[in-house]
């Protein structure tokens, strides 16, 4: 009976390690159940639908105004503006057009430096008839300009 003991011991002990080895098998290939409540009998309520993000109303629009160039002068000679708006200058001349920050020919009024000349307001040419050229200003004071290729042609802008 000894032999027959030991071989019912080892057929035992094998059945314990494939079991044991089947549970650990099982427990990997399954995904884990997480119940995170009481089951319900409710359908599940669909999600809102996403809404655009509301722009802030502190934020204002940046706005143009033009100023008109007919080969005379700029109009108007003046203009008031918010800091960030921008100055479209529209050639309505016959012949090319070169707006620039005062005073001529340096072009270093408006503070900012690293424009062709002087400063960055300066359209670096000229501006054909038909044509525009845009700068948004964001220093407030009182800024001179003048049209390079006709120094006696000259406006302000006033940005508040």
């Amino acid at each position: 009976m000894k032999g027959a003991t030991k071989i019912l011991l080892v057929f035992i002990i094998v059945v314990v390690v494939v079991l044991v080895g089947y549970a650990l098998f099982q427990s990997q290939t399954e995904a884990p159940t997480i119940n995170y409540g009481a089951p319900t009998t409710e359908p599940a309520a669909t999600p809102p639908e996403p809404t655009p993000p509301t722009p802030p109303s502190t934020m204002p629009t940046p706005k143009t105004e033009t100023v008109n160039y007919n080969g005379q002068g700029f109009s108007p000679q003046t203009v008031t503006i918010k800091k960030g708006d921008s100055v479209t200058f529209a050639n309505q001349s016959s012949k090319e057009m070169w707006p620039a920050s005062a005073l001529h020919p340096t072009h270093k009024v408006y503070p900012t430096t690293g424009g062709c000349i002087g400063s960055t307001f300066d359209a670096c040419a000229g501006i054909k008839p038909g044509e525009s050229w845009s700068f948004a200003l964001d220093i407030n004071g009182s800024w001179k300009y003048h049209d390079h290729l006709n120094p006696t042609a000259f406006g302000t802008i006033v940005v508040e």
